[in-house]
């Protein structure tokens, strides 16, 4: 884990709330639906202004830590934010310290690992603390980094 300055980036996508003591049971998980339907072709081709092809996945409104219930928007980054797509969110994550971990290898195991060393170092009392305000995963052809606020 790095500790790195990130900039701001606005993500336009779709948005589940749930919590981590949902998503490890099948019966309640919402990720995998939410994650089929942005990785649909075409998902977000209707979105103008993209930055890049990459997935964004913003974690943010903590109820209370990693325990806790979160909203999660999967999408695209863009320059502004154009007039919402029906059934889309817009999200601005603001720029600021993170720790940067890197997932790779095969998805989505990979990214759960790399959120398992997050919460161990979260658990252990490890520095610096996290801040549980808006967490970013960008998700790229080599795999996905997640920025986690601090």
């Amino acid at each position: 884990m790095d500790i790195v300055e990130r900039s701001e980036v606005l993500v336009v996508g779709l948005a589940v709330r749930t919590s981590n003591a949902d998503e490890m049971d099948p019966s309640r998980a919402r990720l995998p639906t939410l994650w089929q339907r942005a990785g649909a072709p075409g998902a977000f081709a209707h979105v103008p202004g993209r930055l890049d092809e990459n997935l964004y996945a913003v974690l943010t409104d903590y109820e209370s830590d990693h325990h806790g219930a979160y909203t999660q928007i999967v999408g695209v980054g863009v320059r502004t934010v154009p007039r919402l797509p029906e059934g889309m969110v817009a999200v601005r994550v603001p720029a600021g310290r993170t720790l940067k971990v890197e997932a790779r290898g095969q998805m989505p195991q990979a990214i759960i690992d790399a959120w398992q060393r997050v919460w161990k170092h979260t658990e252990s009392g490890g520095t610096p603390a996290r801040s549980f305000t808006t967490d970013l995963e960008v998700h790229h052809p080599a795999g996905a980094d997640l920025y986690v606020a601090v």
